[in-house]
């Protein structure tokens, strides 16, 4: 294919990309009960499934109510004319690039991989799967863990009980819009630490080395983001603390791999 012909085939794939972008975002803006009142706002509910796993921990360990939420301490208010519709299009086109994004990956894999060869196909294929997966499970992770105890804490948070917590509309939904889309990013650590070890950017014996720093970075972050008990933040510092374990295999791994290749060849291997 000329350059303009590889042109034309991107300008093709970025307008099925919108276009599917475009329908699923339709279908999230006419399905604003299930977005809204099932998915979005259901946090504020205490019947949330979040906080009913947090009260039956409590009641398991022997703390009584201690860790049970029957009420957020908060109400969400509208202040702007068009508060409401505005917010309804914001998360409508959110639903929708979130909804729409696998096939746009698909529509970018097929524009991309008739230039690899075959083993950076399987290579590309992998990592996009992997990185797919990490995400998700961040997303998940932000949505049923960080965000519920995070709008529990600072929604019920008072510096007098003169102080009425009513909460806007639009900071309600950033809370619960950014913090899983962050927190999959997050995921992406053992990812981002495989390419770096691959490049020889960074080793498994200096995330070892630095292995304390990071625990302390993870508590500090964990305790900043959850509310102020030891239960919640083992909660949310413990998957974290995976991660970097898990990040520190597959940079050994890889270092493993390379040197396994930088090995001479034995004179029986170079006849065959």
């Amino acid at each position: 294919m000329t350059f303009l012909e590889h042109l034309e085939e991107l300008r093709w794939t970025l307008m099925r990309s919108a276009a599917v972008i475009l329908a699923a975002m339709l279908v999230a803006f006419f399905w604003k009960e299930l977005v809204f009142d099932t998915i979005i706002l259901a946090p504020r509910d205490p019947g949330f499934v979040t906080y009913r796993a947090l009260c039956a921990l409590s009641q398991r360990l022997g703390l009584g109510d201690a860790l049970c939420i029957r009420d957020l301490g908060f109400e969400l208010q509208n202040i702007s004319m068009s508060g409401q519709f505005l917010t309804h299009l914001k998360v409508s086109f959110v639903a929708g690039l979130v909804a729409a994004s696998p096939y746009v990956l698909w529509e970018l894999w097929r524009f991309i991989a008739p230039g690899l060869n075959d083993r950076e196909r399987r290579a590309a294929r992998s990592a996009m799967v992997f990185a797919g997966l990490l995400f998700l499970l961040g997303v998940v992770f932000g949505y049923f863990v960080i965000a519920p105890m995070s709008i529990q804490f600072l929604g019920s948070y008072k510096v007098s009980e003169a102080v009425r917590n009513t909460i806007a509309l639009d900071s309600f939904i950033g809370t619960m819009t950014s913090v899983p889309l962050w927190t999959g990013v997050m995921f992406q650590l053992p990812l981002a630490v495989l390419v770096l070890a691959r490049l020889g950017l960074m080793g498994a014996a200096v995330m070892r080395r630095y292995r304390r720093h990071a625990f302390v970075g993870i508590l500090v972050v964990a305790a900043v983001i959850t509310p102020p008990d030891v239960t919640s933040q083992i909660l949310v510092s413990l998957p974290l603390l995976v991660l970097y374990e898990v990040s520190i295999l597959l940079a050994a791994r890889v270092e493993r791999q390379a040197l396994a290749a930088e090995k001479p060849r034995t004179p029986i291997a170079q006849a065959r």
